[in-house]
């Protein structure tokens, strides 16, 4: 399969904390790709460097040592409005939601088409409101986030990230604050509608309950991706 086929391709990629004698290695020789459209979950022990490795892929963190691809861009080497830009193709779905808690759950969903300049106010607003019926929220457009469930939060944040479209869903324990019942009803629709969209995810999981969603499984412990 040729690069270009890749959302993400990653060559030989390490990364450190710190500096000089306190500087300590984190990822070692990370090798990786993820197809469109493909969903994938990463599992390993806490601290094994999967959330590290999440926030380089999302570029929220600057590629210290190797070859990071987003997109078919090399992110090594890359400043800062290179980042922006390749954020804006990215959905982000965190363990805590990371809603604002002033504004309703529509206009939490809105924030997310804000980027884009050519889309009038009443335009995304229209966008926001018909992605929450998509997850099931159409009658809590107006709801603020005090005002739903743990699982009804999680469902505005996969509004959120997917209201625009991305080429990429990055989730890090999207499951971890809800029960076994509402945690599946997340990941399935997160599946259901990144297949509609054709979006990779990539999701970071310790629930072995929710693997089988996955089309492809990987291990990473103590930084280095294990078969």
């Amino acid at each position: 399969m040729a690069m270009a086929d890749f959302i993400v391709s990653i060559r030989n990629l390490n990364h450190y904390f710190g500096k000089q004698i306190l500087k300590s290695q984190i990822l070692f020789d990370i090798n990786f790709n993820i197809k469109c459209g493909e969903i994938v979950a990463m599992a390993g022990p806490s601290g094994s460097g999967k959330t590290t490795l999440l926030s380089l892929i999302g570029g929220l963190r600057s590629v210290q040592k190797g070859s990071l691809k987003l997109f078919n861009q090399e992110l090594y080497g890359a400043n800062n409005e290179e980042l922006v830009q390749v954020r804006r193709h990215i959905g982000y779905i965190l363990q805590s939601h990371n809603l604002l808690n002033f504004l309703t759950a529509w206009q939490n969903v809105q924030i997310s088409l804000e980027l884009d300049n050519n889309i009038p106010q009443w335009e995304a607003r229209r966008k926001a409101e018909a992605m929450l019926d998509a997850v099931k929220l159409g009658n809590r457009v107006n709801y603020y986030p005090s005002e739903l469930s743990g699982g009804q939060k999680q469902r505005v944040a996969i509004a959120r990230a997917l209201v625009s479209h991305p080429k990429l869903i990055l989730a890090d324990e999207p499951t971890a604050a809800l029960d076994s019942k509402s945690g599946r009803d997340i990941v399935n629709l997160m599946q259901l509608l990144a297949r509609e969209q054709n979006c990779a995810i990539l999701m970071v999981t310790h629930d072995n309950r929710i693997l089988d969603i996955s089309d492809r499984i990987v291990h990473i412990e103590d930084g280095r991706l294990v078969k």
